[in-house]
């Protein structure tokens, strides 16, 4: 009895889709879809300076200001 195409318990298009997945998944573990880390905004940065105390209320109050009057200004 001779298969075509049949290797080791499995068509060769299963091992093709297994070869393909394998290598998507540990060859590229930083470009799946849905999952790109999004861009830091000054105001993100801001708020995490505030929370970690590199910074206190009153600096933190005036860059905020800061930085909304700049995004007035260029919306």
């Amino acid at each position: 009895m001779f298969y075509y195409n049949y290797f080791w318990g499995m068509y060769f298009i299963w091992w093709f889709i297994w070869i393909v997945m394998l290598i998507w998944i540990f060859a590229t573990p930083y470009d799946i879809p849905f999952q790109r880390n999004k861009r830091r905004t000054a105001l993100d940065v801001l708020q995490r300076r505030f929370a970690s105390g590199e910074i206190g209320p009153e600096e933190y109050e005036d860059r905020k200001k800061i930085i909304a009057t700049d995004l007035i200004k260029h919306a």
